[in-house]
């Protein structure tokens, strides 16, 4: 309404400005008061149209979203009350529940697989601990085997020098006696041969 009247006013300023010289001004007023009036009122019935016209557009605009979206709410439930969305609504939760229990089972492989790996692994390593320990153990053997021998041999060797020792000894004793008892036998026989000199010189004188 304001720009309504600001409008007469302009047209207003306009009809002074354009009257020609020696019109008369009274009339100029009433006529232009008139013409200003209608344009006024074609204004305000104009704004009041547009307005209402916006109103209506609104409330049009209102309705048919919310009739719209009823519609839509209505045609979700009715779509999803059918029979042919609930068997796909239970098949793709029959696919999702086969995807879980794929994904689980294809996770449950992968970990065997790696705890199967790691078991190869483990006893691998236990097999070539044992093969180390099995081959130090028999070197431990061989070199006790070897010290064992080396001292048998070296006892051995011991006794037979010892032996060899007693049997010079043992002969060194024997032969001592055997020329202790000739000694003793070429005594007897001096003796007795001294004892049976005189005797026969004696019976001759």
């Amino acid at each position: 309404m304001e720009g309504s009247l600001a409008l007469g006013d302009r047209a207003l300023g306009t009809c002074h400005m354009a009257r020609p010289p020696g019109y008369p001004q009274g009339r100029c007023n009433t006529l232009f008061i008139h013409v200003a009036y209608k344009y006024v009122v074609t204004c305000l019935t104009e704004c009041a149209v547009r307005r209402q016209q916006e109103e209506e557009l609104r409330l049009l605009e209102e309705e048919t979203a919310r009739r719209l979206e009823e519609a839509i709410r209505k045609k979700v439930e009715e779509r999803l009350n059918s029979e042919e969305v609930k068997l796909e609504i239970e098949k793709r939760i029959e696919e999702s529940r086969k995807k879980v229990f794929d994904d689980v089972d294809a996770q449950l492989k992968k970990e065997k697989e790696a705890a199967l790996i790691e078991a190869r692994q483990k006893e691998e390593q236990a097999r070539k601990e044992r093969e180390e320990l099995d081959k130090m153990l028999e070197e431990n053997r061989r070199r006790v085997e070897e010290a064992q021998k080396r001292e048998a041999l070296e006892q051995l060797r011991k006794e037979e020098e010892r032996y060899r020792e007693l049997e010079m000894i043992q002969r060194q004793k024997e032969e001592a006696a055997r020329r202790k008892k000739l000694e003793e036998e070429e005594e007897r026989m001096k003796l007795v041969k001294n004892k049976s000199g005189p005797k026969q010189s004696f019976g001759m004188g």
